[in-house]
């Protein structure tokens, strides 16, 4: 798909545009003394954007295992440390919780239900000598993290009311959804979009499509597309008419009547982009300097191919949002751009090492588009799997004369597989199965056993950490979180 097949979506007004120049030149002038860098750490749910946040952190300032970081395999950090951040208004990243969970009680942090910042500063000395001579070098990453939620309303910003329910109404009753969204129906069918507006029906109707929402997330089924995000965690705003609408069954043409149902919906559905989605796209993600997305890719696969197909329309919502490509002194106050993209396949240790380049080659193809794009605006772009935590480690194991690559790991309490559970306390060996060879046939419906992935995935407890002769507990383990860091911050160290 490229930029032809799918139209540009405008986010912001003249209001907005005005208000997002005032906030870059303070970001630049800030940066005079201090350079500092605005990484975006985004994804759907239960990605991994706290466990990345953490584990590149704890490595950076740890010194960890990152040989495919060349600042810091050529030893030219000198050190790294965390700083008060510089928004005063937004939540702490808990850095210091998140780490007690992975490391003391190896357990794996509660999933982002707010947005968060830290600011991380990287001490370092210049790869060239005439640089180096002037002195150290220091850089503040600024680390922005939220939920995977509120990325799926932005493509809200290029909707009205009737695209989106439209849309949203045509989606529940998909043959991948319809069950889930029955009851919700059943209520849609007792109102008239066309008659007076009703509080108690429109209430009911919102909690009954919350649930549908909800429901979707459910891990067996790996369902992606769920605007709004904010229902399915609303905050402060809880129980107001911004949070309080649903889609509805409207005629494929019309105006909404003055005073009706219809009207209602829409002024509520307006007031939400208004109160929520623009406050968030224009304070925080139009500041953004680099992205990283993280995608679970593969729950989508383990939940078969609608559920990879949602993740895909999915992605490309969500992208389309994005602006990528080079930044000049006039962009860098009047629209900042996103200059590096990277797309990370998450839980690549859920795999043997084999299968890598086979999860990263069907990332690729999920986000074929979006690499098109944001290449064609001259940013740069990546695709690759990782593990920020590695929790399992790789064995051979021979099974009916037959060697197979598996993976060796302590499942989490109450993790189930064949019948039979696990304490939390014994490690086991586990082959996941082979990812197919040809990522397009995870998009075909009629595919044979043989040509689609036959994968089922436990949960594993994060690993204890390795120790020294002296006692002193190692950074966490990764798989290719180095490389995600060189690309993400490598040339603004050199």
């Amino acid at each position: 798909m490229d930029r032809g097949d799918r139209p540009i979506v405008k986010l912001t007004n003249l209001t907005d545009d005005a208000l997002i120049a005032l906030g870059n030149i303070a970001d630049l002038a800030a940066g005079v003394v201090s350079p500092s860098l605005r990484l975006g750490v985004t994804g759907l749910s239960r990605s991994g954007k706290t466990v990345f946040i953490t584990a590149l952190i704890h490595n950076l300032i740890h010194g960890g295992r990152l040989p495919l970081f060349a600042a810091h395999a050529e030893g030219r950090i000198s050190r790294s440390f965390l700083q008060p951040q510089p928004d005063d208004d937004v939540p702490r990243f808990d850095y210091e919780a998140h780490v007690g969970d992975l490391v003391d009680d190896r357990v794996w942090p509660d999933s982002t239900r707010r947005i968060s910042e830290l600011r991380l500063t990287i001490e370092y000395e210049s790869a060239s000598y005439f640089t180096r001579a002037l002195g150290a070098g220091r850089l503040h990453l600024d680390i922005v993290d939220y939920p995977g939620e509120w990325l799926l309303d932005l493509p809200l910003l290029g909707q009205d009311f009737a695209t989106w329910s439209r849309r949203a109404v045509a989606l529940s009753r998909m043959d991948s959804r319809v069950d889930l969204a029955r009851s919700w129906h059943r209520h849609l069918d007792t109102g008239d979009p066309l008659t007076a507006e009703d509080e108690a029906w429109t209430r009911e109707s919102a909690e009954r499509f919350t649930d549908y929402l909800r429901a979707c997330r459910n891990d067996a089924l790996a369902l992606s597309t769920l605007p709004p995000g904010r229902f399915l965690m609303p905050g402060d705003l809880e129980g107001s008419p911004a949070l309080t609408f649903s889609p509805l069954d409207l005629p494929e043409t019309g105006h909404p009547p003055k005073g009706s149902l219809w009207a209602m919906m829409e002024r509520r559905f307006e007031a939400y982009k208004a109160v929520v989605v623009k406050p968030f796209f224009r304070d925080h993600f139009a500041r953004l300097d680099r992205q990283i997305v993280l995608v679970d890719a593969l729950a989508a696969l383990n939940a078969g191919p609608a559920a990879v197909h949602d993740l895909e329309t999915a992605l490309a919502d969500i992208l389309d949002c994005f602006r990528p490509g080079r930044n000049s002194w006039l962009s860098a106050i009047l629209a900042r751009r996103i200059d590096r993209l990277l797309f990370a396949a998450t839980k690549a240790d859920h795999l043997h090492q084999d299968d890598h380049d086979r999860l990263q080659a069907i990332l690729r193809r999920l986000v074929d588009g979006a690499l098109k794009r944001a290449e064609f605006a001259g940013a740069e772009v990546d695709v690759l799997a990782l593990a920020s935590v590695r929790a399992t480690r790789e064995a051979v194991v021979e099974h009916g004369g037959e060697a197979l690559g598996c993976i060796m790991g302590t499942p989490l309490p109450g993790e189930t597989m064949a019948g039979k559970r696990y304490d939390g306390n014994s490690e086991i060996a586990l082959f996941p199965g082979d990812l197919p060879e040809n990522p397009e046939s995870i998009f075909e419906y009629d595919s044979t056993p043989e040509e689609t992935s036959d994968l089922r995935f436990l949960r594993f407890r994060p690993p204890r950490l390795e120790r020294t002769e002296d006692g002193v507990a190692l950074s966490l383990p990764h798989i290719r979180l180095d490389r995600a860091i060189e690309f993400l911050v490598g040339d603004r160290l050199v």
